[in-house]
């Protein structure tokens, strides 16, 4: 499995991001791209402890368990996936803006190392090892890369 916090693997997402124009089309869903890189930036920051998500007991009892398996396995993410309604942009984010945030948190990845990742409680999946971290943030962002072609 490729790992934000490998170089090359962190390279090669960024080059991969660094591909994208503002008028880049979505091959699905309904964001524009930098709806999309600035969606991105979310989940990251749940794992860096930067941005605090209240976790729903009840979802997760039930769910969690399963969807934590899913989303960390080696498959890819399946198109369309409910999202964390804070993980949802309704405005037009400066693309040029979303893009820098995006690529500046995946940078830190390989430069921090897993001292990068400060929460070990995901707000809906619970405990969460590093590595699960690391596999669900690359498998994140590749979904979305793919969405938008690149």
């Amino acid at each position: 499995m490729k790992s934000l916090f490998n170089p090359k693997d962190n390279k090669d997402i960024i080059d991969r991001i660094e591909q994208l124009t503002p008028i880049t089309l979505s091959q699905w869903g309904k964001m524009t791209v930098s709806q999309m890189l600035k969606h991105c930036q979310q989940p990251i920051k749940v794992a860096q402890g930067t941005l605090k998500l209240k976790s729903n007991w009840l979802i997760s009892f039930f769910f969690a368990r399963s969807a934590k398996k899913q989303l960390t396995d080696s498959q890819p993410l399946k198109k369309d996936l409910p999202t964390s309604k804070e993980f949802i942009i309704n405005y037009e984010p400066n693309f040029e803006e979303a893009k820098k945030g995006l690529i500046e948190l995946v940078s830190k990845f390989a430069q921090e190392g897993e001292a990068f990742i400060k929460n070990k409680k995901h707000p809906f999946f619970g405990e969460m090892t590093i590595q699960e971290w690391d596999t669900l943030q690359w498998k994140h962002l590749d979904h979305h890369l793919k969405q938008f072609g690149v």
